[in-house]
């Protein structure tokens, strides 16, 4: 299991790509890692997006499977979790992923526990989960975690329609790891989450995103009502 820190109560400002298309060192206190619960190496990225109960967390559907339990530490680095570590309760996928690992299924949510009466967004903040956008009609920034690495990447750039149902960005450096990335538009919205075809890509350069629909809308409707 990670060492944690203290929590604080308030996230820090985090810190936005360079010039477009080129990945930088990242850092966001929404954005955080995945762990087996029962220890190891991070192994996915997810990140906070505001809800009614504040405790939810959006990632790939393929970064949720399996029985075993899982955490997030947001604002990870370096091997310690400034913000804690907050124990996921329930996960939330769509039947096109649970029923056929379909790729435009590929989004999943999370709700974690607590931590000291504490919700995660009211410790770290959230964006806002937002589907219908179209791809290319803004510059996003994505952020995640590579699994080689013990710091966040972050590349700002404009993601490209590859069909009807997936969208594209060209940013260097994504690989293993970065799956569940949040693409935050600047109004912070989260408009696109690194997975769907290939499983967010088969190389570091090109990641892939589900285009955010009325599927995702109608299970982040699920997770965010869920008690």
């Amino acid at each position: 299991m990670l060492v944690a820190l203290l929590a604080v109560s308030t996230a820090t400002a985090d810190d936005r790509g360079g010039p477009l298309g080129v990945t930088v060192a990242g850092r966001d206190a929404r954005v955080g890692v995945l762990v087996p619960a029962a220890g190891g190496r991070h192994f996915c990225t997810a990140s906070v997006v505001e809800a009614p109960h504040r405790d939810l967390i959006v990632t790939a559907a393929h970064c949720l499977g399996g029985d075993g339990g899982l955490v997030f530490v947001p604002g990870y680095r370096d091997g310690r979790a400034p913000y804690g570590e907050w124990k996921v309760r329930r996960r939330f996928l769509a039947r096109g992923w649970t029923e056929g690992r379909h790729e435009d299924s590929d989004v999943g949510f999370a709700a974690v526990a607590p931590r000291g009466g504490e919700e995660v967004q009211d410790a770290v903040g959230g964006n806002r989960f937002v589907t219908g956008t179209v791809p290319g009609a803004t510059a996003v920034t994505v952020t995640g975690y590579p699994n080689a690495r013990d710091t966040a990447v972050s590349c700002t750039a404009e993601p490209h329609a590859l069909s009807r149902t997936q969208q594209r960005i060209a940013c260097p450096g994504f690989s293993g790891g970065t799956s569940g990335s949040p693409w935050v538009n600047g109004d912070g919205q989260v408009v696109g989450v690194l997975g769907g075809h290939d499983q967010g890509g088969t190389t570091p350069g090109v990641s892939y995103s589900v285009v955010l629909g009325a599927e995702a809308q109608r299970l982040y409707g699920q997770a965010a009502g869920d008690p």
